[in-house]
């Protein structure tokens, strides 16, 4: 009878064991249940707010371009030749690693650089910056490709005044696309392509800020005085972040075509500061076919000195609007000079497009070679006129003299006759038979003194020179310049012709600050 009441705990304890169990593993299941459920659940369930379609098309459309063009666009590493020769070094430097006294010669190592460059065609031509390669030592350029592959490249040729260079590797390749010059507009997205700061395949996304800019910058790097005073520049700005071992990169559209090869930033730090420059494609277009022909550039040359018309340029010739660039010099036996083109002219285009600046002439002028003509609407005595030129090339003669004047011959002036003008700030006297032998011309009026903060100086006009013009009037004494100067008001301005003893002519133009005296 004492066996039930055992049998009975036994049974409810086994009971509980199971029940315990089963408790346990439903527990457990609905733990990691809702561990499970804790990790899934990480983040919110959808983001916040949907960019609307056309946003999507945008970003869509840059990650498109960027995986577009990434392949035409290339790393380019140089080695220069060693600078500085040998360098002797006493061997006391090393006295706790040799032999004491004497010394020992060692040969300065070799130079690296780099930069960027785009693929032009599918045998492997590539355009690059002139900055890039000019000091490759031979056998030193190594151009590795977006798959990572390297080839040795050859130089091809390269031309300094517009910073441009052609590269070669052998292979076939997929090049860029180039957009037509006239496509390009200010406030349109762009990429620059390039590896900057040691970085492969970098790309920055900005808009095109300005056309048609000069920063200076290929003059002031210049190697020679030739090379800086036949510099062009004629840049696309943008604010897409450029830097150091960008340059040669492209400037891509979103169409994925090049209109531009990065060439330059303006920062005082020499990393980007806001902005940076590309050479546009119509210009590296021409340089590349050129260089890829033959090695060198055979450009064509009007043969003048340029400045952008100014407010006082444009009074001085009446023009109705500041427009147009003005002729400084007309070098002797160029190409103007032939053409009949004159001091103190203004062309305001060049085959039937409107150059408003300096460099939108250069840029017009560059895509033409030697023996190529153009046609140059000119502004002379208050009307339109055309010239057609037949460009020359450029010759080793870096001078701009002149031949006489021409015109009037009539016999100066001698003698102590001079004229003042204080509102301009200058004097002038009658030529002497010295000054004209000197001057090589018959006619004129000596420029005998000016002072540094008056107008006239302002504007350029220095002692010593010859005033052969005002306002396209020969003057041939100090009462023909007064004649004319008498005319003036206040406001209005005038164009001279002046001569300097090594035979330059220039334009200069003055606004009246008050009446004449």
């Amino acid at each position: 009878m004492q066996k039930r009441p055992i049998v009975t705990a036994v049974s409810l304890i086994g009971i509980g064991i199971v029940f315990g169990m089963v408790l346990l593993t439903s527990w457990t299941d609905n733990a990691f249940d809702r561990a499970n459920a804790a990790v899934s659940d990480l983040g919110a369930t959808g983001a916040p707010v949907q960019a609307p379609a056309m946003l999507k098309a945008l970003n869509d459309q840059f990650a498109a371009v960027s995986e577009a063009v990434t392949a035409s666009v290339v790393s380019i590493e140089v080695r220069t030749e060693a600078k500085g020769g040998r360098m002797a070094i006493p061997r006391d430097f090393f006295r706790f690693f040799g032999p004491d006294g004497g010394e020992e010669e060692f040969e300065m190592p070799e130079g690296r650089g780099a930069g960027s460059g785009v693929i032009i065609t599918t045998d492997g031509y590539i355009v690059t910056n002139n900055h890039v390669v000019e000091d490759a030592k031979k056998d030193g350029i190594t151009v590795t490709t977006s798959d990572k592959k390297e080839y040795k490249a050859t130089l091809v040729g390269r031309d300094p005044t517009t910073d441009v260079a052609v590269l070669k590797i052998e292979g076939t390749f997929a090049p860029a696309h180039f957009e037509q010059r006239e496509n390009i507009r200010v406030g349109e997205w762009v990429i620059a392509v390039g590896n900057p700061l040691g970085l492969r395949s970098t790309i920055t996304a900005g808009i095109i800020s300005a056309m048609g800019r000069g920063i200076g910058i290929i003059g002031s790097n210049a190697r020679t005085r030739q090379e800086a005073s036949f510099a062009i520049e004629n840049f696309i700005q943008t604010d897409a972040a450029i830097n150091p071992g960008n340059s040669g990169g492209g400037l891509f559209n979103l169409n994925g075509s090049l209109v531009g090869i990065n060439t330059a930033i303006a920062s005082q730090t020499g990393t980007y500061n806001g902005y940076g420059f590309a050479i546009p494609i119509d210009m590296v277009k021409s340089v590349a076919m050129d260089l890829m022909d033959d090695g060198e550039v055979q450009r064509g040359y009007i043969g003048v000195q340029i400045k952008s018309v100014d407010e006082t340029t444009a009074k001085a010739v009446n023009l109705d609007d500041v427009r147009g660039v003005q002729v400084v010099t007309v070098l002797e036996k160029g190409a103007a000079e032939a053409a009949g083109v004159e001091e103190g002219d203004v062309i305001l285009q060049v085959d039937g497009k409107d150059v408003n600046t300096s460099n939108d002439l250069q840029n017009e002028i560059v895509l033409h070679r030697a023996g190529d003509k153009v046609v140059l609407s000119i502004w002379r005595d208050g009307r339109k006129i055309s010239k057609t030129v037949r460009l020359k090339s450029r010759t080793n003669d870096d001078s701009f003299a002149d031949a006489d004047t021409g015109g009037d011959d009539g016999q100066a002036l001698k003698g102590g006759s001079s004229a003042s003008f204080t509102n301009l700030g200058f004097s002038v006297k009658a030529m002497t038979d010295e000054d004209q032998k000197e001057f090589k011309t018959k006619t004129g009026v000596l420029v005998s003194s000016v002072e540094s903060r008056g107008a006239a100086a302002q504007r350029g006009l220095r002692t010593s020179t010859v005033i052969l013009k005002a306002d396209r009037t020969n003057i041939t004494s100090p009462s023909d310049l007064k004649s004319v100067l008498s005319k003036k008001k206040v406001g209005d301005a005038v164009l001279f012709v002046v001569k300097s003893k090594d035979g330059n002519k220039m334009a200069i133009t003055v606004e009246v600050p008050k009446e004449n005296s």
